[in-house]
């Protein structure tokens, strides 16, 4: 059981969330269950799944990709809620839970992913494990597989994901369901 419980539907102010929860059962990341438990703070319910939507679905890097780092700092972060969810985008796409799988697992020497792939997976995960290696020659290498501003993407999305699912994980969240 949730430590803060979620605030039924039909007591939601649907007419600030609608769009919102719309999305959240198109996308399914976040589900309506994250936008349950946020409207304890309106504002806040808003702005964050506006930003994890924006920074999920949107952009110019790849969502298949995006949802693999996703699961895979869910679990670093040991976040069953968001570990949970699936991406009905990136399913759409032909996202695999064996690929997910690869991606999580030892993806640096899975021949299924590329180059570029292969550093976006390493710099979700060096970025919590160990920072001090994404220095001048780290961020160099990634500029030879992604623009400048797909690399703030990819460094925003890491970093805003891992928190919110840092945060869910304490208030003991699980998803509605798996896809």
């Amino acid at each position: 059981m949730a430590i803060i419980e979620p605030i039924p539907l039909d007591q939601l102010n649907t007419e600030k969330l609608a769009s919102r929860l719309e999305r959240a059962q198109e996308l399914m990341v976040p589900d309506t269950l994250f936008i349950q438990i946020m409207a304890h703070a309106p504002g806040y319910a808003e702005a964050l799944f506006d930003a994890m939507y924006q920074s999920h679905a949107l952009g110019n890097v790849d969502h298949s990709l995006k949802e693999i780092i996703r699961v895979r700092l869910a679990r670093l972060a040991k976040d069953d809620y968001f570990g949970g969810l699936r991406s009905k985008k990136a399913i759409d796409a032909g996202l695999s839970e064996d690929r997910i799988e690869a991606g999580c697992g030892d993806f640096e020497a899975d021949d299924q992913f590329s180059d570029a792939e292969k550093w976006a997976l390493k710099y979700a995960k060096l970025m919590y494990t160990e920072p001090k290696k994404l220095d001048t020659a780290y961020y160099d290498l990634g500029k030879t597989y992604y623009t400048e501003p797909e690399i703030m993407e990819l460094g925003a999305f890491i970093a805003f994901h891992y928190g919110l699912q840092l945060f869910m994980r304490t208030l003991k969240v699980m998803p509605l369901s798996t896809t």
